[in-house]
């Protein structure tokens, strides 16, 4: 039995999979997973295309809420438009690697790639997820149904560390959330608290990103106090 159109309740997803779908504009979307702004000139050359056919492309993601533009001076700069969209690129990555549609020519930073990446504004790869199972262990996060929440000794623990959760628990987004990991295809931590530790991460010298590159890499000192404080 059809069912008729009009009676369909809910948000029409083909609209959304079919801008996403589309080959330059998911290389762009998959490039801002960095979460770097950029201009429509390199964007355009991340997706092989003229700069006029990308212009065309991100007014059609800017008209669905899936980047947003800033400006500053006479240069426009495009990002996600937040963390949602963000979560959904990297579940998309994790449903093509597991069904096999991934680049026929592999990268010799893959496994560095593989190993700490940015995801957005989070780590990701195998650090990422090694991070949350401690700290799921240690009982300073706790599932709680589908989500993350922090444990009273996980609040202490990440003020502690420096991070201010009374201005994270102030903006719009949620303190703690999971996110699937594409490359390892378990959970690593994103959310507002995962986007601050990594910056914590980067200022207190433990990483820094590879240039031109999602790859996060850490000091030996870093990697060190990783475990450390973190880890064990």
């Amino acid at each position: 039995m059809k069912t008729d159109p009009k009676m369909r309740d809910g948000p029409n997803i083909a609209r959304v999979a079919s801008l996403i779908g589309e080959p330059a504009r998911a290389e762009m979307l998959s490039v801002l997973m960095g979460g770097q702004a950029l201009t429509a000139t390199e964007l355009a050359a991340a997706a092989n295309v003229t700069k006029q056919t990308a212009s065309a492309h991100l007014a059609k993601l800017l008209d669905a809420r899936l980047v947003e533009m800033e400006s500053q001076g006479r240069h426009r700069y495009f990002r996600l438009a937040d963390d949602d969209v963000a979560h959904l690129i990297e579940s998309l990555m994790g449903v093509a690697f597991r069904s096999g549609a991934v680049r026929v020519r592999t990268s010799p930073r893959e496994p560095a790639l593989r190993s700490a990446r940015v995801c957005y504004d989070h780590l990701a790869g195998d650090h990422g997820v090694q991070v949350l199972d401690a700290l799921l262990r240690r009982k300073l996060l706790r599932r709680r149904d589908d989500a993350l929440e922090l444990t009273p000794a996980g609040a202490a623990f990440f003020r502690s560390f420096g991070i201010d959760l009374d201005a994270l628990a102030a903006k719009r987004r949620p303190l703690c959330r999971t996110c699937l990991d594409w490359s390892v295809r378990r959970h690593h931590l994103g959310g507002a608290v995962g986007a601050e530790l990594l910056q914590r991460w980067f200022a207190l010298g433990w990483a820094k990103r590879v240039k031109d590159s999602r790859v996060v890499t850490f000091t030996p000192g870093g990697e060190a106090a990783l475990n450390r404080q973190f880890l064990s």
